[in-house]
Order: structure tokens, then C-alpha cells, then sequence
């Protein structure tokens, strides 16, 4: 009885293992990089040129225009 038991639990961390490794995928690391396949070299490379550093500059001018104005409303106001 023992037996079986030890059995259907070493069939069980098998079928596990065998699942992990097939789910798993093939990673490496080398010089830090994460490289998720043997064949990274044959990749296409893809390059994102660089965009501007502050990405709101028509909100600061919005912002700023809306502020004259409100400074120029004052002060023909007073």
C-alpha cells in the first residue's frame, strides 16, 4: 500500500516537472540581459528614435496663455 502511494507521488512530480518544462520556455541570462531564445541574434531589431524630453509642452502653453489672459482681464478690470 505504501508503495503505491510512493509511486503515484513520484508520477505526479514527474508529470508536474514535465509540465514546467514545457511551459516554461527557454530562457538565459548573459551580461544582464534577459534574452528569451537561442535565436535572438536572428531578430529583427527595432529601434524608437528618442521623443521629446517634456511631453506636455501644449498644455504649458494652454496653460500659460490662459493665465495672460486672466492677467490681462484683471487688470482691465481694476
Amino acid at each position: 500500500m505504501k508503495r503505491q502511494g510512493l509511486w503515484a507521488k513520484l508520477s505526479l512530480v514527474a508529470v508536474c516537472l514535465t509540465t514546467t518544462a514545457t511551459f516554461s520556455g527557454c530562457q538565459t541570462n548573459i551580461g544582464g540581459q534577459t534574452l528569451p531564445s537561442a535565436y535572438y541574434l536572428r531578430d529583427d531589431v527595432q529601434f524608437f528614435p528618442a521623443g521629446p524630453e517634456f511631453l506636455l509642452p501644449k498644455q504649458v502653453q494652454a496653460i500659460e496663455s490662459y493665465n495672460a489672459q486672466r492677467a490681462g482681464l484683471a487688470d482691465d478690470l481694476n
